[in-house]
């Protein structure tokens, strides 16, 4: 009877975690939660922090330039025959007799330890290491940046959704209303009150808005599509996200976008950085007009057997420090040339910091604009979709009363489906705009 009782509650505990973790997953996506899932599931941000990490590896690598490098190596030759020399002899006193001396050995290993420490190096290993340095820094703004991206491209597939739920919402509705208006006319028609020409444009119009219906629905599966490919889910996942299709005033004047752009925008950052790195790789090039110094000190020893603990002939260990200097001073100019490219790459790369604040404070504009533009239309559209209802309410009524033909009805209804689009849309386009603005700004949150 225990052992069924903690059987029971066991079962009961799954059942709950699996109706919470169901519960969970039937919630509504809340913006900040997509936001949220999209940096985590990100391929381009990953390749982004891959990036930086290995950015990060060739800033340590250019730091090992300024250490000690320890090398060594073990060899082993064989001769043909020992090492002599012929002996004239000495005719004394005492008499040394002439003949072949051996000086050496037959088998030789020899195993060398070698210790160089860079001195001077014309200022080479420094700005190599602040250029690497450099590219660190640009590497996390790049991030930043794609950052950026990925929220304001989730923002405008999450506002795109809420579109084209608006949209399939009015789609439907005017499929409600010309069906209640084509059973009217039918009933109409039926008692010979309408020609059939009536009745048959009536049941036209209904069929049109109930395709007009499928493509609208058509359209919000893509853009649910979409947003599943940013956060990475199978692209078919069912989609419900809470609606946030509303209005505040931005408030901000054009001026001030474009300050804040300059202060965070990162893409601006990150071109100011890499003119810095081409102009550290100026001085890497430069510095081949100088000798480079070095001190290098090696530690040897050899031996006729793999032991290396020398022979007759020659001692077992032998070590030696010396100084260094080496210039390369004519190559036919082929410092000068590098350094003249790494000049222009420099020139490039101020000129792209100018042309990128040009090209910032126009998208800054256009997005300023456009945002403007959907501001104005959203106060026009309600205005409008007011006087469409009454207008549709007004035909209705004077159809119902035979002082209306069917086609007023029709187009009553038509420009109050178009009002409640363009209100949709407008609303949209305001948000995405919105994104698009603080995204050239370099604010998204």
């Amino acid at each position: 009877m225990t052992i069924n009782i903690r059987f029971l509650l066991v079962v009961a505990c799954a059942v709950a975690l699996a109706a919470s973790a169901s519960a969970r997953a039937d919630e509504p996506l809340t913006l900040e939660a997509c936001v949220s899932l999209a940096l985590k599931n990100s391929l381009v941000l990953n390749m982004a922090r891959e990036g930086a990490r290995g950015a990060e590896a060739r800033k340590h690598e250019a730091l090992t330039g300024f250490l000690p490098k320890l090398s060594t190596s073990y060899s082993y030759t064989r001769l043909n025959e020992e090492p002599s020399f012929y002996f004239p002899g000495f005719v004394g006193p005492p008499p040394i007799p002439g003949g072949y001396m051996v000086t050496g050995t037959i088998n030789n290993y020899n195993w060398v330890i070698e210790a160089r420490q860079p001195l001077f190096a014309g200022g080479g290993l420094w700005a190599n290491y602040q250029a690497s340095r450099i590219a660190e820094n640009a590497a996390g703004v790049e991030i930043t940046a794609k950052s950026l991206d990925v929220v304001r491209d989730v923002r405008i597939a999450y506002f795109n959704i809420l579109r084209s739920q608006r949209l399939v919402a009015a789609a439907r509705q005017a499929v409600e209303m010309l069906s209640a208006h084509s059973d009217v006319a039918r009933n109409f028609h039926r008692v010979g009150l309408i020609p059939k020409n009536d009745l048959l444009q009536t049941e036209v119009e209904l069929a049109n808005g109930r395709q007009a219906a499928i493509r609208t629905q058509n359209a919000l599966e893509l853009a649910k599509a979409g947003l599943n490919t940013m956060l990475k889910r199978p692209v078919t996942a069912p989609v419900e996200v809470v609606d946030i299709l509303d209005y505040s005033p931005f408030k901000q004047t054009f001026e001030e976008c474009l300050d804040i752009a300059r202060q965070r925008r990162p893409e601006l950052k990150l071109s100011e950085l890499r003119a810095n790195q081409a102009g550290q790789m100026v001085r890497v090039a430069q510095s081949e007009f100088f000798p480079a110094v070095s001190l290098m000190g090696t530690y040897g020893r050899f031996g006729d057997t793999p032991s290396v603990s020398g022979t007759l002939y020659k001692d077992m260990e032998s070590w030696q420090v010396m100084a260094v200097a080496s210039w390369n001073f004519w190559e036919w100019g082929k410092t000068k040339f590098r350094v003249d490219a790494g000049r222009a790459a420099e020139n490039q790369a101020l000129d792209q910091v100018r042309e990128l604040q040009d090209q910032m404070a126009l998208e800054i504009k256009n997005a300023f604009l456009t945002l403007q533009e959907a501001e104005s239309q959203i106060a026009v559209s309600q205005k409008v979709i007011e006087q469409a209802e009454e207008n549709f309410r007004i035909a209705e009524a004077r159809y119902k009363e035979r002082v209306a033909r069917s086609t007023e009805v029709l187009d009553a209804q038509t420009l109050l489906t178009r009002a409640k689009s363009e209100y949709a849309n407008a609303l949209a386009d305001y948000h995405i705009s919105l994104a698009r603005l603080e995204r050239s700004m370099g604010t998204l949150p």
